[in-house]
């Protein structure tokens, strides 16, 4: 069933919920809300809403991302472009192909299905990682990195997920087709992103009535989304660009000065009604699912995405070691450890093809390194960054 008025109006009133308790628990939110997700799901009047990949990508990532977007500042952005392009790209690679070639070899899986997880669960999740990050306060160039690397990654899986799914259907491709893939995809995703935002900026400008204002930046937010993924251009960095353009512009044709207060927070209140959707409706999937069958592949899995998180960082910041934009340890184990899964990945997973051997296989173990993920790492993430003195103790 579909997120009608009954269904969100339970769903919100959890998550107003969850957020008073989780303040008083001192918890994670994102943690809370899987686990009241849980218990919803448990209960005689659950809702009957299921999570699909659609309902992920159309409805509830749009607004994360652009608002993820819209705060970043673009100076301090440009400074780290090398090192984020080079974590988003060759870091996805190194982190797939570790896992891939471990499901296959160690978990005994077919390369069909090692190869298609090692694919989706390669890119770290921006809805999983902004929201632990924001909520343990960490700032600065460490924060800047673990955002934007997340909000960044999906061009890279979203390829090498499109390709392993037309290899397994029989397609074959050359270097230069799969870099002309690459290329459409970002490239065109951030154009799309780009043309978006400048159209709406254009008709913002004609008006200081902050109403018209939020609307054209919704607008631009699904807008650029679904304009990209229509023409099979990543919508993800279609909307992180719109959000980064309107954010950032600064000639003729902004928003208002009263209009940003008022943008601003409508999209505070949109990423906060979504956040608080992905994770209720992660943790009723998760209490639905069966990991008795596939508790041994799911162990080796965990332990593999960990390592291939380890080999995408340490790697790639070896290469700026020498350089003005050196990454230090401390920020680099920071990279390694909160470099969370979550939504993306379960997304892709819930949107393989039915006809695909291992189907039931690669979406058990992805819900159950999500798990990991969110309970885990989201649980030791903060004490983790005050450890190591990143945020205050």
């Amino acid at each position: 069933m579909d997120l009608d008025l009954q269904n969100s109006g339970l769903l919100l009133l959890t998550a107003a919920v969850v957020a008073m308790l989780s303040r008083r628990l001192r918890l994670p939110y994102s943690v809370g809300l899987v686990t009241a997700g849980i218990l919803l799901a448990l209960a005689p009047f659950a809702p009957q809403v299921e999570l699909t990949k659609d309902l992920i990508f159309t409805v509830l990532l749009p607004p994360l991302l652009f608002e993820a977007a819209f705060y970043l500042s673009w100076p301090h952005l440009r400074r780290d472009i090398p090192v984020i392009v080079v974590l988003a790209t060759l870091g996805v690679v190194l982190s797939g192909c570790v896992t891939a070639l471990g499901m296959r070899y160690l978990a005994g899986w077919e390369w069909t299905a090692a190869l298609v997880f090692g694919a989706l669960i390669a890119a770290t999740d921006p809805v999983s990682v902004i929201a632990t990050f924001k909520e343990a306060k960490a700032h600065g160039r460490t924060l800047l990195l673990i955002e934007t690397e997340s909000l960044f990654n999906d061009g890279t899986a979203a390829v090498a997920f499109a390709v392993v799914i037309a290899t397994a259907s029989g397609a074959q491709f050359s270097t230069l087709e799969v870099t002309g893939m690459l290329v459409k995809m970002i490239g065109g995703g951030i154009i799309c992103g780009a043309v978006v935002a400048l159209g709406a900026l254009l008709l913002t400008g004609r008006t200081n009535d902050h109403l018209v204002e939020i609307t054209f930046t919704t607008v631009a937010a699904y807008g650029s989304f679904l304009l990209a993924d229509r023409f099979g251009m990543s919508g993800v960095l279609a909307t992180i660009t719109a959000g980064l353009v309107m954010g950032n512009y600064k000639g003729a044709g902004t928003i208002s000065p009263q209009g940003k207060l008022a943008v601003q927070a409508f999209w505070e209140y949109a990423a906060f009604v979504a956040n608080s959707f992905v994770f209720l409706l992660i943790g009723m999937r998760e209490a639905r699912q069966n990991f008795a069958p596939t508790w041994g592949p799911a162990l080796i899995a965990i332990a593999l995405v960990v390592l291939g998180r380890a080999a995408a960082i340490y790697p790639c910041c070896l290469l700026f070691a020498r350089s003005s934009l050196q990454v230090s340890t401390r920020q680099q184990h920071v990279l390694f450890w909160g470099g969370l899964r979550g939504a993306l990945a379960l997304a892709l997973a819930l949107g393989l093809p039915p006809s695909m051997p291992g189907r039931q296989q690669v979406m058990a173990v992805s819900f159950a390194v999500v798990a990991f993920s969110i309970f885990v790492q989201g649980l030791t993430t903060a004490p983790f960054l005050r450890r190591i003195g990143e945020i205050p103790r």
